[in-house]
């Protein structure tokens, strides 16, 4: 299993911009309605801390590889070569690398139509890291904080996030 984890506020504003995009979810009139909601357990898929924290039973599981969507931006080389490492694939260093360019967001993106249809626009929006900071009012990063580190920060999980890196204002 390739468990692939994002920190919680990027995945907090991605989530919003998608929600608002696409009509069969309930989509939110402010960005305080939407972190009201993730904050209080009431996203269409669940609570985000609770998924993370029921995945950190399976962390230390010889099957189960994490990754995080910051360290595959950071270092996809690198990635792509541990992922192909866990599932037991030999690559050339030709393979990784037309992997690494395929699946940067921006070829991604830019096939989306071809391998998503109607919805490609809608998934790919940005693909960076840190767009939280363009949302986040003090107090929700504060209260963002404050829940991360109660619930998973002291976690296997919540370590891999490297937290203090990615979401520190």
């Amino acid at each position: 299993i390739l468990l692939l984890l994002r920190n919680p506020k990027d995945v907090a504003t991605s989530f919003y911009h998608f929600s608002n995009a696409m009509s069969p979810l309930p989509s939110y009139e402010t960005w305080d309605d939407f972190f009201i909601a993730f904050m209080t357990k009431k996203m269409p898929w669940g609570c985000y801390f609770e998924y993370i924290s029921e995945w950190n039973k399976y962390a230390d599981d010889e099957n189960v590889m994490t990754i995080t969507y910051e360290e595959l931006k950071e270092h996809p080389v690198l990635s792509v070569k541990n992922i192909a490492a866990f599932f037991g694939i030999s690559l050339t260093e030709k393979e990784v690398q037309s992997v690494v360019e395929r699946s940067s967001f921006q070829s991604m993106k830019k096939n989306s139509q071809k391998t998503h249809g109607a919805f490609g626009n809608l998934l790919f929006r940005k693909g960076g890291v840190s767009d939280w900071k363009n949302l986040f009012s003090e107090d929700q990063n504060e209260k963002m904080d404050k829940a991360f580190e109660e619930l998973i920060g002291r976690t296997k999980l919540g370590r891999k996030l490297k937290y203090e890196v990615y979401c520190k204002a």
